[in-house]
């Protein structure tokens, strides 16, 4: 099944999946908060690894979004991290947070959401959760051709 997490930006999509996979070993993905700087990272969610991609320095190759630069070398590493976790088969859901304008052109998770996605279409006991700003809702299910899914909101998350 796969469960889409969506609503504006900045409204504690990150932060309700945070506080609901605490105290639970059954989720993995990657998670993207931001730290102490406003600075955006990934959280692997079952090892809590942390690994920078939102940067301001030019250091390395870099995918530039709006005003945002971001490392390529951490989408790399956090595509690798999600496609590993998801053939493990060990957790029932993964979360992939977000997919975005720079999914839509190809870039940033992209390789894994593509793979995922068509992966977990036909899943039994087994749950993709995606995190999607809702102005660009219809533009992803397009995209990944995503027919069947359930909108999930914050407080849906007491029930699954």
């Amino acid at each position: 099944m796969i469960y889409i997490l969506t609503g504006a930006v900045r409204t504690g999509k990150t932060t309700a999946l945070l506080e609901w996979c605490k105290n639970r070993d059954d989720v993995d993905g990657l998670l993207c908060p931001d730290n102490a700087e406003g600075k955006r990272y990934f959280l692997e969610v079952k090892s809590k690894n942390e690994f920078e991609f939102e940067t301001e320095f030019e250091t390395e190759a870099i995918i530039e979004i709006g005003n945002f630069k971001f490392l390529e070398s951490g989408f790399e590493k956090a595509n690798d991290y999600l496609l590993a976790v998801a053939s493990k088969n060990e957790s029932q859901y993964l979360i992939i947070d977000e997919l975005g304008k720079l999914e839509l052109k190809k870039e940033g998770l992209h390789a894994s959401a593509e793979k995922l996605i068509s992966n977990y279409k036909s899943e039994e006991g087994r749950h993709l959760i995606l995190v999607v700003r809702n102005y660009l809702l219809d533009a992803v299910l397009t995209h990944y051709s995503i027919v069947e899914y359930e909108i999930l909101e914050k407080k849906d998350f007491e029930n699954l």
